[in-house]
This record gives structure tokens, C-alpha cells and sequence, in this order.
């Protein structure tokens, strides 16, 4: 399979280049200057995009732009600054276009331009869902140990952890399977059932993400019902430029290293980049655990893409290679509340102080390796378009957990996955954008480890969709509807020699669809509105899982029986901005019809059902379907009050409640719902701090959760949660030649500045083993932090003739 994309990626790649010699689209060049518009001045490094050509540049020390080998035609164009407001506005290029643009101060990034849930680039304020996004920039400032958690400051999204290295999103109290992350196109599949199963995908290869909420499988289908992360790298450089960046992070709490660094350019349309990630960390620590043994973990990553980009379109060659060793955190501990480790012969020993600092996994750990080749086009068809995104992807997750053969392999997943997305972008006709695409996979997973929970399967997805947007001036109406197909063939679950469990094959299918809309009723006030069907087929785990999961201290059986799980979601917001002041409220209501979770299982007597594994006795859970739902708000205040145009006041309210139509034994709360949260920030940005520094920035956060006093009890499930506060710091600037060239970006960052012993709701940690020296349960999340990152950015032009 992986040679056969490669051979097509090829052909395609060779196909769109004849087209540059015969029947190409007409060129267009887009040209002009941008400049503050209370002062007149032209502007330095704006950035000037066309999103769905990937063509892009900067503005110089005049304040000009220039874009060429265009497709004529009308193209969303995104003009964007540090400190200024976007600009996002539709041109119509036709030969040479020049146009001057005017940037306002603003608070807000209010009119970005997205693409997640859309099939074309739109302003965020016509989307009738709720879309966040973060650049690059965003993720600098911010001191985290996996690119997850770096999501959690927006409204509406968790994080489900496992320790530093591991975490999984949570959008709108649901995780798992229910969230969908694509990364250039491409669906992410690495096993993202189990709790100790993270995202492979390297933060630095990261320029931008954009976080849909809400159920998107009109244009993704399976598992995108509580919404989708779209993590976007292949952003070429500017034409005929050649640009590099090394950076580094420290960070004191766990002597977390990491040096990374690419190289990129753009010659005549030719364009590349190249990228490497070194990552390694020792045990962390907090106030009530000390150093928690095995938090350790190691990456090391690299990437890129090779293409082309002409006015007939683009064609790019994609691929990553990602490699972690990580810790599974035991919170095993002796009498006097000391971590212990495994040893050969069943013995324990006390962890040395090389082995809280080393950077090497012990046992248990895992091995995750992610492989990913990808092939992304965009294709003019006279006024039409078509995209095609074909990717192979291989993800071997290997766990080791024997101390009498350290080189075993409990568990080896080996899961091989193919996907396709194809997409006709219509011409504009009256304020009509119609669209229509098909997108799927074919996957195959195979067990290679001495021991199995999940059987071998194999998959193939299949799903079509029409799609169309329409605007008539302040109204934008969006909506469409969406089939689905999806085949399992289970084989049988093997113990050694001996069937654990049958095979059997089950097939799914379904309709979904969306329709919305928006009103921009005044120049301050949006209004948005969206009834969206959404459905997600069962994963492997819950249909045919039997084995004891590492960290639950549950022994699984799969359900054959499960349906699809059915949701409908309401979803309601209204955005209010001004000069200096901006407010947005969004509310939703999102019914199931058979949402699948964990029961108890029982004997025949009644009790708990009981199986014993290496000694250790775990109770028997299975899973199960009922009717439920999930509601909740988030609000966003922000504030600039005047005349202090430097300082900066924001406060971000999240608030979600789930709970099952029935009764399980005397509790209706769905498990994993995040706490309540209230983020406050107050911030000072400084666009000029003497002659050497540029966007400086103070910030003091303090970070609110509240108990979480309605936890699932049932079958042992879930605690209760305390609440707790986290007061967080950060301070920044570019250090800038006499020329006003940037030579370097620092960051530093100070979290939990108060030391404060806590437990997340979401951290799987706080179920671990109790402490008998101290009678607290579980371990603790991570202490005080300090991180300081260094970026050194590097540009050259290329002056070539076209």
C-alpha cells in the first residue's frame, strides 16, 4: 500500500506539472502596500495569505506585498499582524491587482480565517459553529510538555492525562474516539481508544490549530461527534525566500530539554521544508509526591514536505516520523510511602537518584512509533476546484512490562492505515458555494506482542456528502447531508495457542447532516445558530476487547452487540465586539440516542464478576448503551480599556454537565466530564520597548477549577474532585536589530507559581494506588514550573527571474 501512494502521489505530481505547459489557468499577480491606519505608516513583516493556494508573503520596509503565479478568480485573502486586527476579505484577481489595506489596534483576533468544518477557507465570523484557533505563537508562549495540553487554555476544551507525556483532547466533556484530529489533511489514527494512548504529532512542526467544537461528521464522518482538531504544518514560505528557525526549551520541574530546528524554502513555486525535534524529560515532581517514578519520557522526531505551487494549483509531498519512549506511571510505594520499581524475580527496590533523573523509560513503558506519508492537491478546473488528499500511515505501539525479560513485548499494536479525501469545489454562482466530496480509510491492525487485548481487524470506511454555503450580505446560511458505511472484520482473539474470543464481522451506517447560519446584525454584534446529526461507530476496544488494561485496574470485555452511537446538537452563539471591549457567549445541547459506556459485569450469585490476572484479582466491566445528553456554556470577556491601550483583561468561563436519561445504579453523571473552569488574565503588550525590543508582553494568569462534585460513581468509576487554583506568569519580547529585524524570540513562563499539591478530574493518576504513609489516593500533578524558550529565526531573499 505504502509503495503503491507513493507511486500515484508520483503521477499525480507529474500530471499537475504538464498542466503548467498546457491548458494552465490564467495567472494573476496580487500586489500592494499595508500600513497603520491611525498613523499611516506602512507596516513591516505583515503577513498577506491566500489559504486555498498556499501562497503567501510578507510585507518589506515600505510596507509592500507581492504574490505572483495567482489563478485568476476570486480568492479569500488574510492579512494579519501582531497587535492588529485581521483582515480577512474576498479579492478578485484578475491580471495585475493592487489594493491597499488599513490595520486597525485591536484586542481580538475576530475575523480569522478557518478551514476546519468548512470545505473552503471562510472568515470565522460566517461559520455557524464555534471555532478556535492558535498560531503558532500562541503554543511559544505557553509551557507544556505535549502539544495537548497547550489546547486547554480555549473555552470548552480538556485534556484526559496520563502523565506529562500523555494526554488526550476532551472537547466539550467528551474524548476518545468522539474527537477527531487531522493533521494536514489527514484523519490521525494511532489507537487513540486507550487512556494511555496520546497523539503523535511533534509540536514544532506545528503552525497553526484550529479547534472545531461540536459534531463535524457531515465533512469528516466517524468520530468527529464532539468535534474536531485540525493541526496544520505544511505552510510554504513566502515565494523565492528561504527561511530558518533553531529553537530550544528548558523547563525546571522535570529538566525537560528540547532543541528543534527546520529549514524551508520557495523557489519559483518549488517549495520544501525540512524540520527535527529532540525531547527529553526526567521524573517530574510536586509538594506531595516528591519525584514521581517513571514520568519520564524521550522524543525524537522529524519531518517535512516537497511540492509545488502554480496557478493551476498545488501538489504536496508529505511526511513524519515520530518516536517516543514514555513512562506508565504504577504509583507503587512501600510502607513509608517511598515509589518503588519492579525488579527481576518479583523483587522491589527503592528508585536511585540517577533513576528520577534519568531520561530512559523503566519498566513498564512504552514505544510509540508513528509513521505518516501523505499526498495534498489542489487542482483548477476552470472555475471550479478539486482537492485530493491520499494518506498512508503506520502506528507501532509497543509496551514492555516484564522485569525478568526487559526486551519482551506485553502488548504490540501494529495498525496500518490508508485514507483518502476527494473534494469538487463548485464555481460561485449568486452567492451560492456548492460542494461535494467522498473521504474513507481502509485499516488493518495486528497484534505482534506476547499477550493480546484487542483481536486483529480489518476496516474500510467509506462516506459521500454535499455541502453548500450561501451569502447575502450580513447572512450567511450554511448546511448539508452526508452518508456513511463502515465494514469490521474481527478476527479471532488468540491467548498463546488458545481462542479467547470468536471473530465476527458487523457493519455500520448512517446518515448525518448540518445546517446553520449567521448574522452579523450590526458592525459589533454576530449571531450564530447550528442543528447538527452526528453518529460515531463503535471502536475495537468497546466491541472486542478482553484483557486487563493497563492503569484501570479492570478487566475488559468487548460488546459485539453495540450500535452506533446518535447525537443531535443544538448549538447557539452571540459575539460582541467593540474598540476596547469584546464578549462572547455560546450555549449547546447535545442529546444521544445510545451512548456507549463501562457497566459491571456480575456472577451468577449477583456479586461483582471477578477475574484474576498474574495474581491480582480485577473486577469485570463490559460495556453498555443508554440515552443521554451533554449541555453547557462558555463565555469569553476581554477587555482594553482606554486610554491604557497596553493593557490587556480576559476571563474564559467553561461549564458542561452530562448525564444518562436512566438510572445506573443510583446515578445519572457521565463519567470524564471536566470541572468548571475560569481562566483569568490580565496582560500588557508593548509594541516597542527601546530600540532592541518589539511585542513585548507581562502576563499573570489565574487559573480557577471547581469541584467536580458530580463525578459517575457507579461500578467504582469516578471520585469527586476538589477545586484548586494555579497562579501562572509569563514574560516576553523579540529582540530586533537597528533595522527593526528580529534575531531572536525569548519566552519565560512561570506555572503553579504557588506550589499547589492538586489533582486534575481528568488525570488518570489520581485513581493509582493509595499512599499508606499519608492516606491520600493516587499522585499528584505536576509542582512548580519554571520554562524559558529561545527561538532564533533566520530569512534570506532570492532575488530570480520569473
Amino acid at each position: 500500500m505504502k509503495i503503491k501512494l507513493a507511486l500515484l502521489s508520483i503521477i499525480l505530481l507529474y500530471s499537475f506539472q504538464k498542466q503548467t505547459y498546457a491548458g494552465e489557468p490564467l495567472k494573476g499577480s496580487f500586489s500592494g502596500v499595508v500600513k497603520d491606519a491611525k498613523t499611516n505608516r506602512p507596516l513591516v513583516s505583515v503577513s498577506v495569505y491566500i489559504t486555498d493556494t498556499r501562497q503567501g508573503c510578507r510585507t518589506n520596509e515600505r510596507g509592500e506585498f507581492s504574490i505572483h503565479n495567482i489563478s485568476e478568480g476570486k480568492h479569500l485573502v488574510e492579512v494579519s499582524h501582531i497587535g492588529y486586527n485581521t483582515i480577512a476579505e474576498n479579492v478578485n484577481i484578475q491580471g495585475a491587482t493592487t489594493m491597499e489595506f488599513l490595520l486597525s489596534e485591536s484586542i481580538v483576533e475576530n475575523n480569522v480565517v478557518v478551514v476546519t468544518g468548512v470545505t473552503r477557507a471562510t472568515q470565522l465570523k460566517r461559520v455557524p459553529f464555534q471555532v478556535e484557533s492558535l498560531k503558532k505563537q500562541d503554543l511559544f508562549e505557553s509551557a507544556t510538555s505535549n502539544i495537548i495540553e497547550g489546547l486547554t487554555r480555549k473555552p470548552g476544551v480538556s485534556s484526559l492525562s496520563s502523565g506529562p507525556s500523555i494526554s488526550k483532547p476532551v472537547i466539550r466533556g467528551l474524548g476518545y474516539n468522539r474527537v477527531l484530529v487531522i493533521n494536514d489533511g489527514v484523519r490521525q489514527e494511532g489507537q487513540q481508544w486507550g487512556d494511555e494512548h496520546g497523539i503523535e504529532i511533534d509540536e514544532s512542526s506545528v503552525k497553526k490549530i484550529e479547534i472545531l467544537k461540536g459534531p463535524a461528521s457531515l465533512i469528516y464522518g466517524s468520530d468527529a461527534m464532539a468535534g474536531v482538531i485540525n493541526i496544520i504544518s505544511n505552510l510554504p514560505v513566502p515565494e523565492n525566500s528561504i527561511q530558518a528557525n533553531v529553537g530550544s526549551n528548558y523547563q525546571t520541574n522535570n529538566r525537560l530539554r528540547s532543541f528543534n530546528g527546520n529549514l524551508a524554502g520557495n523557489i519559483n513555486g518549488f517549495n520544501w521544508n525540512l524540520y527535527g525535534d529532540l525531547i527529553a524529560a526526567s521524573d517530574y515532581k510536586n509538594r506531595f509526591d516528591g519525584p514521581v517514578f517513571n514520568s519520564k519520557f524521550n522524543e525524537h522526531n522529524y519531518g517535512g514536505f516537497a511540492g509545488i505551487n502554480k496557478s493551476w494549483g498545488y501538489s504536496h509531498l508529505m511526511f513524519s516520523n515520530f518516536n517516543m519512549k514514555t513512562g506508565l506511571i504504577e504509583g507503587l510505594r512501600d510502607d513509608n510511602g517511598n515509589f518503588v520499581k519492579s525488579g527481576p524475580g518479583g523483587l522491589e527496590e527503592l528508585p536511585t537518584q540517577s533513576d528520577f533523573l534519568s531520561t530512559h523509560p523503566q519498566i513498564p513503558y512504552q514505544h510509540i512509533r508513528h509513521f505518516k506519508f501523505s499526498n495534498d492537491n489542489h487542482i483548477k478546473i476552470g472555475k471550479a476546484a478539486l482537492n485530493v488528499n491520499l494518506g498512508w500511515q503506520q502506528n507501532r505501539r509497543e509496551e514492555f512490562g516484564n522485569p525478568d525479560d526487559v526486551n519482551e513485548r506485553n502488548l504490540f499494536f501494529d495498525l496500518k492505515t490508508f485514507t483518502y479525501t476527494g473534494r469538487l469545489l463548485l464555481r460561485e454562482k449568486n452567492g451560492w458555494k456548492p460542494s461535494f466530496g467522498i473521504n474513507g480509510m481502509q485499516q488493518e491492525n495486528q497484534n505482534r506482542g506476547s499477550e493480546q487485548l484487542i483481536p486483529d481487524y480489518s476496516l474500510f470506511d467509506f462516506g459521500g456528502y454535499g455541502y453548500v454555503q450561501k451569502e447575502m450580505g450580513k447572512f450567511t446560511f450554511s448546511g448539508g447531508a452526508r452518508y456513511d458505511t463502515r465494514q469490521m472484520h474481527v478476527h479471532n482473539l488468540m491467548d498463546g495457542n488458545n481462542i479467547k474470543s470468536d471473530g465476527f464481522s458487523r457493519s455500520f451506517s448512517s446518515f448525518s447532516g448540518s445546517v446553520g447560519a449567521t448574522l452579523q446584525a450590526t458592525k459589533s454584534i454576530n449571531l450564530k445558530l447550528n442543528v447538527s446529526r452526528a453518529f460515531r461507530a463503535p471502536g475495537i476496544s468497546e466491541l472486542a476487547s478482553n484483557g486487563a488494561h493497563e492503569g484501570t485496574n479492570r478487566y475488559e470485555y468487548g460488546n459485539s452487540n453495540l450500535n452506533s452511537e446518535i447525537s443531535t446538537q443544538v448549538d447557539a452563539a452571540i459575539d460582541l465586539l467593540t474598540t476596547h471591549f469584546s464578549f462572547n457567549l455560546s450555549g449547546y445541547y447535545n442529546g444521544f440516542s445510545n451512548f456507549i459506556f463501562y457497566r459491571k459485569l456480575q456472577n451468577i450469585g449477583g456479586a461483582d464478576s471477578v477475574v484474576v490476572v498474574d495474581g491480582n484479582a480485577l473486577t469485570a466491566f463490559t460495556f453498555n448503551q443508554k440515552a443521554a445528553h451533554l449541555a453547557g456554556i462558555e463565555a469569553t470577556l476581554d477587555v482594553h480599556p482606554h486610554p491604557l491601550d497596553w493593557l490587556h483583561f480576559q476571563n474564559t468561563f467553561s461549564l458542561v454537565q452530562g448525564r444518562l436519561r436512566d438510572e445506573v445504579e443510583g446515578n445519572k453523571n457521565l463519567p470524564f466530564i471536566p470541572a468548571t473552569k475560569l481562566l483569568t488574565e490580565v496582560r500588557t503588550d508593548f509594541k516597542q520597548v527601546g530600540n532592541f525590543m518589539q511585542h513585548a508582553f507581562i502576563k499573570f494568569e489565574m487559573e480557577n477549577m471547581f469541584k467536580q462534585a458530580h463525578p459517575f460513581t457507579a461500578y467504582n468509576t469516578e471520585t469527586a474532585t476538589p477545586a484548586y487554583m494555579l497562579l501562572n506568569a509569563g514574560l516576553g519580547a523579540d529582540v530586533v536589530s537597528r533595522k527593526g529585524k528580529t534575531l531572536c524570540s525569548i519566552n519565560f513562563t512561570a506555572m503553579n507559581l504557588a506550589n499547589v499539591a492538586y489533582q486534575n478530574h481528568l488525570s488518570r493518576l489520581k485513581y493509582l494506588p493509595q499512599n499508606l504513609a499519608t492516606g491520600r489516593t493516587g499522585v499528584y500533578n505536576m509542582g512548580r514550573n519554571f520554562s524559558i524558550k529561545v527561538n532564533i529565526p533566520l530569512s534570506f531573499s532570492l532575488n530570480h527571474t520569473r
